[in-house]
């Protein structure tokens, strides 16, 4: 049954943006059973070609990839509302200027030796002093280095979360995770927010019903809806975790652009804390950390090695110099900035819209007005040239996502950024089809 409607959605029969009928009323149509017709919808769902909004039904998907997994690469769309890699005019030239010499025989000989999970005793105090944060420094020797953030996300889940074994994810999460869960064999348990980040009960509940081996969490502007846990939400769930002996990989991406240090200055037997470079500098050129407990090091390292996730030498290199040389440091300062400028811009183009927005972050999340469904939405937009993401790329559960979009703020230029933001308004404030008439 579940070939029969996606060849119906093939041939055009059923068309992006149409909704099916409730489940019962399906049922009767088809002259199946009702259980049945709950199981053709999961597997609608799980294949990517419907998308379930909540309180609003069932609707073909306008591309299918996109509700079932993480986003794909840049597609050289005008204005990317969709990648959020901040890049700043004269970076390159403060990368070129902290990287001069790396060329020489001598410096790109040592550059380009085999990287190792420990790094070198200057990269690992040069990352503990990095990684910083108000009164809390951790231990140069806690430190573990991956390639990247995605890899230092990868690696900690494999040390952790054994195959077959669940992890504990906010109800919207960063979405990446789902595939790196999916290729470990993980299963993702979603765990409910409200306006402080995740609930201590919903993890002690989970944890309860399903047996967590970790939970995986943002708690400094967390992707996709920019919250940042207050402290008093983080006593209490380090309390819940410390009870039911829970461990928490904690990605702190995104903790450069907030004061609040990570988990593990108030738990650091509890916290795996990830970052990289990508962010801070640019997404071709980053360096994965990993800090874990003490009892944990060995194991997370062994994850590395076996994961083939060891950074490069040259990656090692490059960051050493910028690290020491503070371009790190400087580029983050001017992104904050940067941050706070286009953010502003975001809330003032929509004013009067349904939107959750952190001041200091470089994306914001849009609820739709009851006209709009999210899917068509992000189809209407890429007719303008204008890439968003859809809530079903953030809800770990099919069908469990929630009206709305995410706005990454950081790829366009500013001028791009209020042609985007304008269009965005005008579609808001007109109907799908009104809309559509008038281009």
């Amino acid at each position: 049954m579940a070939d029969t409607i996606a060849a119906e959605i093939a041939n055009g029969t059923l068309k992006p943006g149409d909704r099916l009928p409730p489940q019962r009323s399906f049922a009767y149509e088809r002259k199946i059973a009702v259980s049945t017709a709950s199981r053709v919808y999961t597997e609608l769902l799980h294949r990517g070609l419907v998308v379930g909004e909540v309180g609003r039904g069932t609707f073909v998907s306008g591309d299918a990839r996109r509700g079932a997994a993480a986003p794909g690469e840049p597609r050289g769309i005008r204005v990317d509302l969709e990648f959020n890699y901040p890049l700043l005019p004269n970076q390159t030239a403060l990368i070129a200027k902290s990287l001069e010499g790396l060329e020489k025989p001598l410096a790109l000989d040592a550059a380009l030796k085999q990287g190792t999970s420990f790094g070198t005793p200057a990269m690992r105090s040069l990352g503990a002093s990095y990684l910083s944060q108000g009164d809390w420094s951790p231990a140069a020797d806690q430190l573990v280095f991956t390639g990247n953030g995605r890899q230092s996300i990868a690696a900690a889940l494999a040390a952790l979360v054994p195959m077959g074994g669940r992890c504990g994810v906010e109800a919207l999460t960063y979405p990446f995770i789902k595939g790196i869960a999916t290729r470990l064999g993980i299963v993702l348990v979603p765990l409910a927010m409200d306006e402080s980040g995740v609930r201590p009960d919903a993890v002690e509940k989970a944890h309860h019903d399903a047996h967590l081996s970790a939970i995986y969490i943002q708690t400094a502007v967390q992707n996709p809806l920019g919250t940042t846990m207050p402290s008093g939400r983080r006593v209490d769930l380090l309390r819940v975790l410390e009870r039911i002996d829970l461990p928490v990989i904690e990605d702190h991406v995104y903790g450069f652009l907030d004061e609040m240090p990570p988990l593990a200055a108030l738990g650091p037997d509890r916290s795996i804390v990830i970052d990289s470079l990508s962010k801070k500098v640019a997404p071709g050129l980053t360096l994965g950390f990993i800090l874990p407990p003490v009892r944990l090091r060995e194991r997370v390292m062994a994850s590395v090695r076996s994961g083939g996730w060891t950074a490069s030498g040259f990656a090692f290199a490059a960051a050493e110099r910028m690290i020491g040389d503070g371009t790190v440091a400087e580029l983050a300062s001017l992104k904050r900035i940067d941050a706070q400028s286009r953010q502003k811009l975001a809330v003032d183009r929509l004013e009067g819209f349904e939107i959750q927005a952190n001041p200091k972050c470089y994306h914001l999340w849009l609820t739709l007005p009851p006209h709009w469904r999210s899917q068509s939405f992000v189809a209407a937009a890429v007719r303008r040239d204008i890439a968003l993401t859809p809530s079903t790329t953030f809800a770990v559960i099919p069908g469990h996502a929630p009206n709305a979009v995410r706005l990454a703020l950081a790829a366009p230029t500013m001028d791009q950024l209020d042609t985007g933001l304008s269009t965005i308004a005008a579609m808001l404030n007109a109907g799908e089809n009104d809309f559509d008439s008038t281009e």
